[in-house]
């Protein structure tokens, strides 16, 4: 089985590490999609280019790698590599508060870096999944709010059950072709006016 192709965004302040990082890459299918040599560019160019991936190293001038890669992290763009010539406990804390979803010790070398990269884009992706699984119980739960206010409602203005309310917000919707929550949000708009 092929892998898939991946687009990926390399930085790293030494042109050498650039070079043999887009070497590796290149030979393995994958397409580099940006090049930067500070954290700041980084940030710039995977806001820009959306990378599939994020290959960057620590010590870079203008901001860090690991700020970078905070940013980057918080404004969930891509999975975040770093790689560090450094391996001491505190670059390591750090690093795992940034959101940064792998760590590779240089010098870089095919049989870490592919590894780490499957790591970063296996962990990306559960993210992306528990966000999304998030948001829906966060809207459901909003649902059920906006439900409960608009049965609420209905109970009082009608002298109404619970389950009656229900129902006849159910018909309403059946009958006009909405939704249960677009319903209940009219019926609660309604009597905020």
């Amino acid at each position: 089985m092929k892998k898939k192709s991946l687009r990926i965004v390399i930085a790293d302040n030494e042109s050498i590490i650039r070079m043999d990082l887009r070497e590796m890459l290149e030979d393995a299918g994958h397409e580099i999609v940006g090049e930067a040599v500070d954290g700041w560019h980084a940030v710039e160019t995977t806001r820009a280019r959306r990378p599939d991936l994020v290959i960057m190293d620590i010590k870079m001038p203008e901001m860090d790698g690991i700020t970078a890669a905070k940013k980057i992290s918080d404004e969930g763009i891509a999975p975040v590599l770093l790689l560090t010539a450094y391996s001491q406990p505190e670059i390591v804390e750090r690093a795992k508060n940034s959101g940064v979803l792998a760590y590779l010790v240089k010098p870089v070398k095919e049989s870490n870096l592919f590894p780490a990269m499957e790591i970063a884009l296996s962990r990306w992706e559960e993210m992306q999944d528990l966000s999304a699984e998030l948001d829906k119980v966060r809207d459901t739960l909003e649902m059920r709010k906006t439900l409960d206010r608009a049965k609420g409602v209905l109970m009082a203005v009608h002298h109404l059950t619970e389950k009656e309310a229900y129902r006849r917000i159910q018909q309403y919707a059946m009958a006009k072709r909405l939704t249960v929550k677009e319903v209940a949000e009219a019926i609660v708009r309604a009597a905020v006016k």
